[in-house]
């Protein structure tokens, strides 16, 4: 988070990708560093336990929202959060 924080505040689009059960700590960090309108991309947990073609079905899923956010194409969250 720390660094998403770091290259959107220079301007460079990011994507924080966070498994569900980490959404809560990904928000606290986002919020403690200022960048409430930073948005995290969820995807579903666990991630370590799953083989590469599972992985890479989960990347298939979130590579929408993942460009979004690259591309400024993506809701962003208001300031006043969610």
């Amino acid at each position: 988070m720390h660094d998403s924080v770091m290259l959107e505040s220079a301007g460079r689009p990011t994507a924080v990708i966070v498994t569900s059960e980490f959404v809560l700590e990904a928000e606290t960090q986002r919020n403690a560093l200022g960048m409430i309108a930073l948005r995290p991309v969820v995807i579903a947990h666990p991630l370590s336990s799953l083989t590469d073609e599972e992985i890479a079905r989960r990347i298939e899923q979130a590579l929408p929202e993942i460009e979004g956010a690259w591309l400024g194409n993506r809701g962003r969250e208001s300031e006043s959060g969610r």
